[in-house]
Parts: structure tokens; sequence; C-alpha cells
């Protein structure tokens, strides 16, 4: 019998419950998956305490890579037997899962669906910011926050690829460690660290071009005081708690910034812009720009991985392995 993890009672108190599961044969436009690799990441959380509602069955888990095990009627491109990767959408904390055929990406040779579970939804994110929200090159200054996390240290290694200088956040100096070993060049170490007149020391005054937030809290109320004028602030989450209430006299008319709360599964629901940015996410792990994962935990210990990442616990990227 296959196995997926339901959410139960969503909420503070919301806890994962291991459960027999059985997908089905795969309807029109869908391909059934068994699972080699899955993704845990921060959205799960958000399921797990209902900020993000998650819709029947609750099963969560948005990425991951396997096999095709079945094609439904009108699919074409696919064979059994083929690996892909995917991403950006619910119900992949399970050993096999139906997936719509338009989100399954056929995963190169030379990529791992190891490589692929810790690394499409960050890339795609990650891709997503330094081309769409703020188009980074060159000539940037980018701030990100948690810059040794799985997120923010792929964020690190890609805006070093299009050349952009990088500003780090790290709470610790073993993190510092890593966020220089991604590129950083420059990290600011401590939780408590006085981050405005660090970046105005960095930037002499200028501020930063484009300060990347998924710390939420306090630490937003700082990203949009260290970012320069005509300059853009997007905040990707709150992992230090819920993000302040922002009036627009706080965030525009002092310095005509842009402020952004992009989506990831929003952007990730267009068809064209998801095969792109996984074409993206594909040529920057052919370049050695990926999520290598931290943590690998079996199947049966997806609660706990969670309540690690929950918990601040490690660096990089957590995954099951089934």
């Amino acid at each position: 019998m296959e196995q997926a993890f339901r959410l139960v009672t969503p909420g503070r108190e919301g806890r994962l419950q291991r459960i027999d599961w059985e997908p089905g044969a795969p309807g029109p436009g869908t391909l059934r998956i068994r699972q080699e690799r899955i993704g845990v990441n921060f959205i799960d959380s958000y399921f797990r305490t209902g900020l993000y509602p998650l819709p029947d069955p609750a099963i969560p888990g948005v990425e991951g890579g396997g096999v095709v095990e079945a094609v439904g009627d009108g699919v074409s491109g696919f064979a059994i037997g083929q690996r892909v990767a995917y991403c950006a959408q619910p119900g992949g904390f399970a050993t096999q899962r139906l997936l719509p055929a338009w989100r399954a990406l056929p995963l190169p040779n030379a990529i791992g669906a190891e490589t692929a579970a810790a690394s499409m939804l960050r890339g795609m994110t990650a891709h997503m910011l330094l081309s769409r929200v703020h188009r980074v090159g060159p000539q940037s200054t980018v701030l990100i926050q948690a810059a040794a996390g799985g997120l923010g240290g792929l964020l690190t290694q890609w805006a070093k690829a299009l050349g952009a200088t990088v500003i780090g956040t790290v709470s610790t100096p073993e993190k510092a460690e890593i966020a220089t070993r991604l590129g950083a060049d420059h990290v600011i170490t401590g939780r408590d660290a006085a981050l405005v007149p660090e970046i105005e020391a960095l930037t002499e005054g200028a501020g930063v071009d484009f300060a990347i937030d998924g710390v939420g809290g306090d630490r937003l109320r700082q990203s949009i005081a260290c970012t320069r004028a005509d300059g853009t602030v997007a905040s990707i989450g709150q992992a230090a708690g819920e993000s302040p209430a922002l009036t627009v006299a706080e965030i525009a008319p002092r310095r005509m910034i842009r402020f952004a709360r992009p989506s990831i599964m929003a952007f990730a629901a267009d068809p064209e812009a998801y095969r792109a940015a996984g074409a993206a996410v594909f040529e920057m792990i052919g370049r050695g720009i990926a999520v290598a994962p931290a943590r690998i935990y079996p199947f049966a210990e997806a609660a706990e991985a969670l309540a690690a990442l929950e918990s601040g616990q490690g660096t990089g990227a957590s995954i099951l392995t089934t």
C-alpha cells in the first residue's frame, strides 16, 4: 500500500498524519508519478499553520522528482519509466501521486532526483525574483536575508552568476562561512546586527538596489530602510514571525521604492512562465548552481523534517526519500 501524510487540523497545533494512500489511475491530462525524492519547504509550514489554505485531501509538499508510472488520456510526450521533476503543486508528501502533465518537466540525464527535489521550487523562485520582480545584472547590489538557507543560498549563487554584488545576512559565524563560500561579497552576522548602518557603510550611503526578505518580522522594515531610491523590496516569507502591517507612507514617498509580495505559486500557475523557469533552473544546475540537500530524511520522518525546518535547524535544503 502506498503512503501519504495528510494535514490534520491546520493551525498552531496542526500536525501531519501518516495514512495509507491510493492515488488511483490518472485522468485526462494527468500523469501518475512514483516519487523518489520530495522537497520540504517553508510553504509546507504555512500549510500546517493554516496561513495558506490547503485543498483536500490536504497533503502538503509542492516539489519532487520521480518516475512516470501511468499516463492519462490526451497526454503526449511522456512514457512510462521517464524521469520527471515538478514544483508548485501540492500533494507531494506521498510515495505516489497524480500530477497535471504540464507540471511534469522531463529531467535531464545529468540531474538526479535528489538535486531536483531540493532545487526546483527554490530555483524557480530565484528565477522569478532575479529576472521578473527586479532584473539583476552586473550593476546591481542585492541584499539577501538568510543567505545561508536553502533559498537564500541559491539566490546568492544565482545573483553572483548574473554579476551582482551580494550582501547577505546570517545568524551565526558558521552560516557566515557558508554564505561566503556560496559567493556573498559581504556578510552581516547576527540576528540583532545593526543592519541599516552596516548597509549604509557598505554602499556609501546609497542603499541596495534590491532587498529580498524571507525573514519577516521587524527585519522587513529594516530591509525597506536599506533600499535605495527607485529600488525594490521583495517580501517572500516570514520565517521569523508574521510580517508587520505596513502603510503606504512607510513604503513609498520618502524614497520612491517598489514593494513586491511575489508568489511563486501564482507565478508558476502560468504554464509558459513555468516551463521557461524550469529551463532556467536546469541551465543553472548544469552550471553548478543548485541546492545540495543538507538533510535527507526517510519518508516516514516527514513530520520530523518539517519540525526541524520550522525550528531553524541546519542550513540548505531538506528532502524526503521514499
